[in-house]
């Protein structure tokens, strides 16, 4: 059997289903949870008006299996049993209306004409009366039904974030690659800047004395200004470090959305900066794998 949700180093996705079942005596238990995404935990429950009272305790378990999601707990419940209702006799009710009627008869010299069979159709003379739940033994059967669900749902929430954990760590080795182009090929566009930038000046100038300080100076200015490598540092720190914390695994969801808004900064700043047409191509296409990272950690829990 599964631990609880506490206990999971794995990382689990925010959508599943888990489905138990349990039958005692002649009540039967049938619990179903199913979740989707949602910045939060929100638990919605639906069973009979006599389990209400055990909602508290309900909300208090499902925290045990699942921190985020939108949950909705389906609950059905059968009493077989033939002693759930009793019938009251209500004798005093039943004295009263007698007294009454015989009243009625003499004020009006009508004729007796009273019956059991008539009496005990006034209202209350019989009650239907529920008997006394056994809210302990009750709790107690539905509690590991609902377990059994969770169980089962926690696990196929562990599948599918085993599946969801698989794939980026594929997009984020993808985005490595553009990363790595990128790096490798921004100190060429300022050598390419500089001979076009010299090739320019001799074409302007009579001779070809060239004031190779200014020349340095306007190459430096260029340079500062299409100079990636922070972003880069900071974009490959951002990428291994979603990559650690997927492997760590647990809770994750929050944290790895918070990293990708500062990958996804990182990236549009290397594409503003950008003057070579195949840089910024690259860095569309890591932009692109950005946004899918960021679509699937969504539903990361």
């Amino acid at each position: 059997m599964l631990a609880t949700g506490l206990g999971y180093i794995m990382i689990k996705s925010m959508t599943g289903f888990g489905r138990g079942e349990i039958s005692e005596g002649q009540r039967k238990y049938t619990v179903e949870i199913k979740a989707v995404n949602h910045r939060y935990l929100d638990v919605s429950i639906k069973m009979p008006k006599k389990l209400n009272f055990f909602e508290a305790s309900i909300r208090g378990l499902l925290k045990e299996y699942v921190q985020r999601g939108k949950v909705d707990l389906y609950i059905a419940y059968e009493d077989l049993s033939e002693q759930t209702v009793s019938i009251k006799y209500n004798a005093d009710v039943a004295a009263s209306y007698l007294k009454y009627l015989r009243e009625i008869s003499e004020a009006f010299s009508l004729e007796d004409d009273i019956r059991v069979s008539t009496l005990s159709r006034y209202p209350e003379v019989f009650s239907m009366e529920e008997q006394e739940i056994d809210e302990a033994g009750i709790w107690k059967d539905l509690e590991r039904a609902i377990r059994i669900a969770a169980e089962s749902f926690v696990e196929s929430r562990v599948k599918e974030g085993e599946n969801l954990k698989k794939d980026l760590v594929e997009k984020l080795e993808e985005m490595l690659c553009h990363v790595a182009y990128i790096e490798e090929n921004s100190p060429k566009i300022i050598e390419e800047y500089k001979q076009k930038l010299q090739n320019k000046v001799r074409d302007l100038m009579e001779d070809n004395r060239i004031d190779e300080g200014r020349l340095l100076m306007e190459v430096t200015l260029f340079a500062d200004k299409i100079c990636v490598d922070e972003e880069i540092v900071r974009l490959k720190s951002h990428i291994e470090m979603v990559k650690s914390t997927l492997l760590a695994g647990g809770s994750i969801g929050r944290k790895l959305d918070f990293i990708v808004q500062e990958m996804n900064r990182e990236a549009n700043t290397i594409l503003s900066k950008s003057t070579d047409l195949e840089i910024s191509n690259r860095g569309i296409e890591l932009k692109t794998e950005i946004e899918k990272v960021r679509e699937q950690i969504q539903n990361i829990e």
